[in-house]
């Protein structure tokens, strides 16, 4: 498509190009599908609640069963909130990503980013075991340095999706490298949380790990809305950018920051769940379309939607057994991304 159809299509209001019912039937589906999804991890686990006990504890009504609040409010909702937070951020930095980018294949995980805050975290867990506090500002300093190099190797603009991809991977396998090495060096069980940690799970987390990630969500989802056209505008190019008026190197570099924290406050707090970020914009634009004032709530709500469904396929499948969730978008998102990158490479 040349540039002045993209400009042409950016211009056109929201409700030519979409109509506002389509986004609300979207929006409306993955929000009751999501509820649908949260009460069936609310309901299943080691101690059997019912539904209807789950519905009466989130309402603070009487239940039949005396457990069934403290079951639901205390071992289960932290853990199905906190997935979801984790899947919104992870779902709508890969958005930015991509549009920054121009690239379908970028990712947070897939280009380094991930590894980065997983390299910083795991150096804290190990050579500062008394540091705990600092792990989300210590992820973002790592998933930020990953993403600086990215921009400066591979740049974002007139390359190929495979030069974008194997930049990544090789910063990637770096990190990953000074990963592995600093696990040799620390204790026993330093080891064992740092390896659960970068396995990506979100099993055994409590309210303490709800609040951290909170404010990042609350703050950065409304703030990338907000950028949602200068986003549109960046993706035509820099030079029709300029010409729309956008400030191209201070929306690039604050968007950049949004995409970094979120993704790593996310690994921060969950470890290292991969894919999310690739495969929610892309079911994203199948549901609704390119534009991000669309698109960035629509993948949000499926990022957190991957990450609760794989949370609870990964404690059900196996149970008693429970595979971490980062291994289940593995599983579902390795296969995605293989599809995407032959998609690519014929196109």
């Amino acid at each position: 498509m040349k540039s002045w159809q993209y400009l042409q299509f950016w211009q056109l209001p929201l409700s030519w190009r979409k109509p506002h019912g389509r986004l609300s039937q979207v929006m409306l589906f993955l929000t009751l599908l999501t509820l649908v999804v949260t009460i069936a991890a609310l309901t299943y686990g080691d101690y059997p609640v019912s539904w209807l006990d789950v519905v009466k504890s989130l309402l603070m009504l009487p239940t039949v069963d005396p457990e069934s609040p403290w079951v639901v409010h205390t071992l289960r909702l932290p853990r199905v909130l906190l997935g979801w937070l984790v899947g919104i951020a992870l779902g709508v930095s890969g958005t930015i990503l991509q549009g920054l980018t121009r690239n379908s294949l970028a990712d947070p995980g897939i280009v380094g980013v991930n590894a980065g805050a997983g390299l910083a975290a795991v150096s804290l867990i190990i050579l500062f075991p008394n540091a705990q506090l600092a792990l989300p500002l210590a992820a973002f300093g790592g998933g930020l340095g990953v993403a600086v190099l990215l921009y400066l190797l591979a740049g974002t603009q007139g390359n190929s999706p495979l030069r974008l991809i194997l930049t990544g991977v090789a910063l990637s396998a770096i990190t990953s490298a000074f990963t592995t090495l600093l696990l040799t060096f620390g204790r026993i069980n330093q080891v064992t949380q740092a390896l659960v940690w970068l396995v990506g799970s979100v099993s055994g987390k409590s309210w303490e790990h709800v609040w951290p990630l909170l404010p990042w969500i609350v703050v950065l989802i409304p703030l990338a809305m907000l950028r949602s056209r200068s986003l549109n505008a960046l993706q035509l190019g820099s030079d029709v950018a300029r010409g729309l008026g956008s400030r191209v190197e201070r929306e690039r570099s604050g968007l950049l920051l949004m995409s970094v924290a979120l993704a790593s406050a996310a690994v921060a707090t969950a470890g290292t769940i991969g894919f999310v970020g690739l495969i929610s914009p892309h079911v994203g634009r199948r549901l609704v379309s390119s534009d991000h004032e669309s698109l960035i709530p629509v993948a949000a709500l499926i990022g957190g939607l991957l990450v609760i469904c794989s949370d609870l396929i990964g404690r059900s499948v196996f149970s008693p057994t429970e595979i971490p969730c980062g291994i289940m978008t593995a599983v579902l998102g390795a296969p995605y991304f293989l599809f995407l990158l032959h998609w690519s490479q014929k196109k």
